[in-house]
């Protein structure tokens, strides 16, 4: 059986996904799995066993360009038995139909009637987790998805791991914490600056290095953590924010001791590659998007007005994460992984 997948939009998102695909190998054995998304998703799935290729969608989010899509359409024609759609809207539905694929499966959405054949309606209530609603479209619609859920695993090879480590002059003689500070979404998902730097000198005090990820966007943030730090502590932090490839991100953040995150897709990311970490939650809530591991803490004040699931602030105070102390953090920390040695 082969089956198109057309994936989402968002690096996180595209992680859970990996819980469908897993579906789909249990449930057809030996499945062709390729999945059609943008190619900045590209180093993610070929981190899938479970993915045969990754076919890159050259639109960007929101546009439409109609004849581009028939033409990537009817260049799929005759490939596949069934289209999963994971994205609900109109757009996404009309490669799978320009491709005629006889199966087209997906929640009902945006006037989607005629492009799907296959069309769910979503019950929110019966499956509240977004893998849930992942996992629920391999399946036919009513069935119950099989327990224990599957969780998102990526590999990495070690080669690449190490040209990654080489190329960055990166050493792994003191354990690594990976400071992922970013947050695409908004700024009501960035825990303070103030608050990892006191994070980082704490663990830097105590025999680790700090490693920072993020893209071009948060490498100011990165800069700010490290001005915060005293010298002497600062060369043991490095801002690797923007100056990574994804895949780089993604090998490097293998070689994490322990991970602090906001919610974000790199969070993600490193729930995936079974990281140690500590999840800080202020305007969204792990009720719906949760890291999918088994060393995971989540830290949150569970504030009145959170989750609010704005990408600012509606009083403009960002209580839910100035607020939010390092101590629990560092507390979160010390539980997942032991501190090597204290350094004076």
């Amino acid at each position: 059986m082969k089956i198109l997948i057309v994936g989402p939009s968002w690096v996180g998102d595209m992680v859970m996904a990996q819980t469908l695909f897993q579906c789909l190998q249990q449930r057809h054995p030996g499945c062709q799995i390729d999945v059609l998304a943008p190619e900045w998703s590209r180093p993610i799935l070929e981190r899938m066993p479970e993915v045969r290729r990754a076919l890159s969608f050259p639109l960007g989010h929101g546009v439409l360009q109609l004849a581009t899509r028939r033409r990537i359409g009817k260049s799929l024609a005759g490939q596949y038995d069934q289209a999963i759609l994971l994205p609900n809207s109109l757009k996404s539905a009309l490669v799978p139909f320009f491709a005629g694929i006889a199966k087209r499966t997906g929640w009902k959405g945006e006037m989607r009637y005629g492009l799907l054949n296959d069309v769910r309606t979503l019950d929110k209530q019966r499956y509240p987790l977004m893998i849930e609603r992942f996992m629920a479209l391999a399946f036919e619609p009513g069935a119950e998805i099989p327990r224990p859920y599957p969780r998102p695993r990526l590999q990495i090879e070690a080669a690449s791991r190490d040209a990654a480590l080489a190329r960055f002059a990166l050493s792994l003689d003191r354990p690594v914490l990976a400071l992922c500070p970013g947050a695409e979404f908004g700024e009501a998902k960035r825990w303070p600056s103030e608050h990892y730097a006191r994070v980082a000198e704490a663990k830097i005090r105590a025999g680790w290095q700090v490693w920072l990820f993020g893209s071009k966007n948060d490498h100011p943030v990165g800069e700010d953590i490290r001005a915060r730090l005293i010298p002497g502590l600062r060369e043991e932090a490095v801002n690797l924010a923007g100056d990574t490839s994804l895949a780089e991100a993604i090998d490097l953040l293998s070689c994490a001791s322990a991970v602090v995150s906001n919610d974000s897709g790199l969070m993600h990311v490193a729930a995936a590659l079974d990281r140690p970490l500590v999840a800080v939650y202020g305007s969204t809530s792990p009720q719906f998007t949760p890291p999918l591991a088994e060393q995971v803490e989540i830290v949150r004040l569970d504030l009145e007005c959170s989750p609010c699931f704005e990408r600012t602030c509606r009083y403009g105070h960002y209580n839910c994460l100035r607020e939010l102390a390092p101590q629990p953090v560092l507390e979160a920390l010390d539980r997942l992984v032991a501190d090597p040695v204290e350094v004076e």
